[in-house]
């Protein structure tokens, strides 16, 4: 059986496996390989080689830094399907989506690679008498990313380019359900000249996410996954001085006005609950279908919802893939099964579904739930499957209510033909990313990502320029060059400018 194990210091570690966790390809439900689980010494390894190679890496030239991250950009494009065909093997999705995740990714890359400009100061002259004042930002020091299974490429690269580009260190744990990505970017990142040290891959699980918590030298900690892990990670990473951006779950709403096109609207509905087999952050769980259009939304819903290709990852014609495991898989079901017994009218059942000559896999067919109400636990809960649960309203008044009264704050989206429902819209929501006819408002990597309430645990957002400003420190400098030694100036009352 293959291991897969860590890379520290610029290579590969032979994984001694005294704790493993399997690794399945989701498809077919047949165990493909293991992965070796950080003991406490190598996790002490990982963090100190960070701590000594920050101390060359911090003070590199901004000209070095964007030679690697542009030779890391062009490694990573050029392996595009590589990398893509791993994550579909280890996650499931399909191929076209996997190769989104990678290209999302590097929209990040190619925006750290802009990092002379996005560390530039500030600068005042003549602040006082012969007196200048500037500013600048220094990185951290040694930082980690903890990052899910639902993007094990994109996440990652929403983190470590921007605080490798800032002069920081980096250590990644990600999921121990899909880790091979994270193997070939440390591989891109020697390749690209990265210096020994920078980048370096922690496979693990509880145990080593804690001791990474706890850890002294860790400066800075990023996560990415569920709300009460993410409260977790908030408040133990803080509690040892640690600076945290921590995201936690969602539960993204698609109000549905009476003026909306329908046709329109079932096609980004569908693509945005199903797609990744609703294994994604930002994907549209609830529709909330307002006034006397909604059996018309419905009815369309429900036709594409039936056409929907389902089937392995590496199949072109696949259109939606597994679940990431067995479990989910059951969980999946058991909240759709709730529904039913809580009144929930079943218009697509996905429960049992099979794919020939696929049985083994953790596959759920797209599934539309009608008629939900805010109690019911498939309204509460993260389902984090294919399940398009549809609630209704009769106004946009009560729409707004709902989206607001939910403890997720991450994402939202309006259908309407209308600019003043739209602007209201978008003004009133507690929530951190809102699309306008948008299902899946994911912003560009020159923006932030990040949501509101429970969505989000830490004052900062992921990359853009909330991601420079996590990474880093400022400092102000005022300075003075006096030409005579005589004290001139000196006062005892506090300092003003003059």
């Amino acid at each position: 059986m293959r291991t897969l194990g860590h890379w520290i210091d610029g290579a590969l570690v032979d994984a001694r496996a005294q704790r493993t966790s399997p690794l399945y390809n989701p498809a077919t439900g047949e165990q493909t390989a293991e992965v070796a689980l950080a003991e406490p010494d190598e996790v002490n390894r990982a963090v100190e080689v960070a701590r000594r190679a920050f101390l060359d890496w911090r003070d590199s030239s901004l000209t070095q830094r964007t030679r690697v991250l542009f030779a890391f950009r062009d490694l990573v494009a050029r392996r595009l399907d590589e990398v893509a065909l791993v994550i579909t093997d280890e996650h499931g999705k399909v191929l076209s989506d996997a190769r989104g995740e990678v290209q999302r990714g590097l929209e990040v890359v190619e925006y750290a690679c802009g990092i002379p400009s996005l560390l530039k100061g500030e600068y005042s002259d003549q602040v006082s008498g012969g007196v200048d004042v500037f500013s600048y930002r220094q990185p951290l020091g040694v930082v980690v990313g903890i990052t899910p299974f639902n993007f094990p490429a994109m996440v990652p690269m929403w983190m470590f380019p921007l605080a490798i580009a800032t002069g920081n260190t980096f250590i990644l744990k990600p999921s121990e359900r899909d880790p091979g990505a994270s193997l070939l970017m440390a591989e891109m990142w020697r390749d690209a000249g990265l210096p020994d040290g920078v980048f370096n891959v922690l496979q693990g699980d509880v145990p080593v996410v804690e001791a990474l918590l706890d850890h002294p030298d860790v400066a800075a900690v990023s996560f990415v996954g569920s709300t009460p892990i993410a409260r977790q990670i908030y408040a133990r990473a803080q509690a040892s001085g640690k600076r945290v951006q921590a995201l936690g779950g969602a539960k993204n709403h698609s109000v549905v006005l009476p003026d909306a096109d329908p046709d329109y609207v079932a096609e980004h509905l569908v693509a945005a609950a199903f797609g990744s087999a609703g294994e994604r952050c930002m994907a549209i769980s609830t529709s909330v279908l307002v006034g006397a259009n909604a059996d018309a939304v419905l009815e369309r819903v429900v036709e594409r919802t039936r056409a929907v290709r389902v089937g392995p990852g590496r199949d072109p014609d696949s259109e939606m893939g597994p679940v990431i495991t067995s479990s989910a898989r059951t969980r999946i079901e058991g909240l759709v099964t709730e529904s039913v017994s809580a009144g929930a009218n079943l218009v697509v059942d996905g429960r049992n579904f099979r794919v020939p000559g696929f049985e083994g896999g953790f596959f759920v067919g797209p599934t539309v739930v009608d008629r939900v109400r805010p109690e019911m636990e498939i309204y509460r809960q993260e389902i984090f499957g294919p399940v398009l649960a549809n609630v209704r309203v009769d106004s946009v008044d009560e729409a707004i209510a709902l989206v607001n009264a939910n403890p997720y704050g991450n994402g939202t989206a309006i259908f309407t033909s209308s600019g003043a429902a739209a602007r209201r819209f978008h003004r009133e929501v507690t929530v951190g990313m809102i699309g306008v006819n948008v299902p899946i408002p994911v912003p560009m990597a020159y923006y932030s990502f990040g949501g509101w309430k429970d969505s989000l645990f830490g004052d900062h957002h992921v990359h853009g320029p909330e991601g420079v400003r996590f990474y880093t420190r400022a400092k102000a400098v005022t300075q003075r060059w006096p030409e005579h030694r005589d004290g001139t100036g000196a006062s005892f009352s506090f300092p003003t400018g003059r």
